[in-house]
């Protein structure tokens, strides 16, 4: 196996890396991270610099789906031109986790948010934006996707002490084991709480809608401020989306974090294993029901329902349950018969050219 340089060891490439990735095809490649997504191009970094990179024509022209697209954190194998101010992407490496969601509007595809994240920071911030169902949206996309989710309360200057552990009794109640840290931006209290959340070599992505305060979070971690922030609307606490792509910043510290725009929607496409996680005492108790096929929602004998009526279960978050359980099963079956049209349709493609070809 190639030694791995100690740059790339930095920038995240970890034992599950070397253990995973054929190294001895590297030869006449650099190892490099992807630390931003553009329209049409990329930025990577191999250790020293970030450097411009296009994809090769192989990546774009067998691609069946955004998935098969590097993703902001993807690690690949790149060569460099130039005197390194320019590159060629040559193939995307295996990857440890995805993080992914439905595509915003009515576009039934997954969209990329970031690859290799160890773990997320779910932001929300303590005025209207609180909002409980949204949380375990967020946690149903990171269970999914395999990553350790983290919350943080943000603007915890706006509320008494004892509200603040009201608000966190009140997460910890339906997800007892989540880590849970609340803080200020405007006078800095738990801030060092967070930073102290951050381990050198590891990926971590902030996640939560606009105006939560990330980017202020993020010129905090960085220790200055490098990006521009903007304030929420005062009359619904709604804010204007500060960063406007994702990229891959590495802090003094030695951890990397993934920078996203605020999000207003939370589709979801195939998240079985997140609904079974987030909801862990649904999937305990369906186990009970009467019959293995009950779907919680009308069935004779069905233990979740019951537990509703003792009120051992909170009627909003099952209703949450049942309904992200539709979207996704719905969005799946849209997603499969989509990617059959496109199947078929770059079949019909190949067919043609070939025929062109031998006319």
């Amino acid at each position: 196996m190639k030694n791995i340089s100690y740059r790339i060891e930095k920038l995240g490439f970890d034992k599950w890396f070397q253990d995973n990735v054929d190294l001895e095809s590297l030869e006449g490649f650099e190892l490099a991270r992807v630390s931003a997504v553009h329209k049409d191009s990329y930025t990577i970094n191999n250790g020293e610099n970030d450097v411009f990179a296009e994809l090769v024509g192989k990546i774009i022209y067998s691609a069946v789906s955004v998935m098969d697209y590097p993703a902001v954190g993807d690690w690949v194998f790149a060569k460099f031109y130039d005197e390194n101010t320019f590159s060629i992407v040559h193939e995307i490496l295996p990857r440890k986790s995805l993080l992914k969601r439905k595509a915003p509007g009515k576009k039934i595809d997954f969209q990329l948010i970031a690859a290799n994240i160890d773990a997320a920071f779910i932001i929300q911030s303590l005025d209207d934006n609180f909002n409980l169902r949204r949380l375990e949206r967020y946690l149903v996309m990171i269970s999914e996707s395999n990553i350790r989710p983290i919350i943080l309360l943000s603007k915890s200057d706006l509320l008494t002490s004892e509200e603040v552990v009201s608000r966190i009794s009140e997460i910890q109640k339906i997800m007892p084991r989540l880590h849970v840290q609340p803080f200020s931006n405007e006078n800095e209290s738990g801030l060092k709480n967070v930073k102290d959340l951050l381990n050198s070599g590891q990926t971590y992505c902030l996640l939560g809608s606009s105006g939560v305060g990330k980017t202020t979070l993020l010129n905090h971690l960085i220790g200055k401020s490098i990006f521009k922030t903007k304030t929420v609307r005062e009359k619904d606490s709604k804010g204007r989306h500060a960063t406007t792509y994702r990229q891959l910043i590495k802090l003094d510290c030695g951890a990397m974090v993934v920078d996203t725009p605020g999000m207003r929607e939370l589709g979801n496409i195939s998240v079985e294993t997140g609904l079974e996680e987030t909801f862990a005492e649904i999937t305990e108790l369906s186990e009970k029901c009467q019959f293995n096929d009950c779907i919680h929602v009308n069935e004779k004998g069905c233990a979740v329902l019951s537990a509703i009526e003792d009120g051992q279960l909170s009627e909003k978050r099952y209703q949450n349950y049942i309904k992200m359980n539709k979207e996704s099963a719905y969005n799946e079956m849209s997603y499969l018969e989509k990617r059959k049209k496109d199947k078929k349709f770059s079949k019909f493609c190949k067919t043609v050219m070939k025929q062109k070809k031998q006319s």
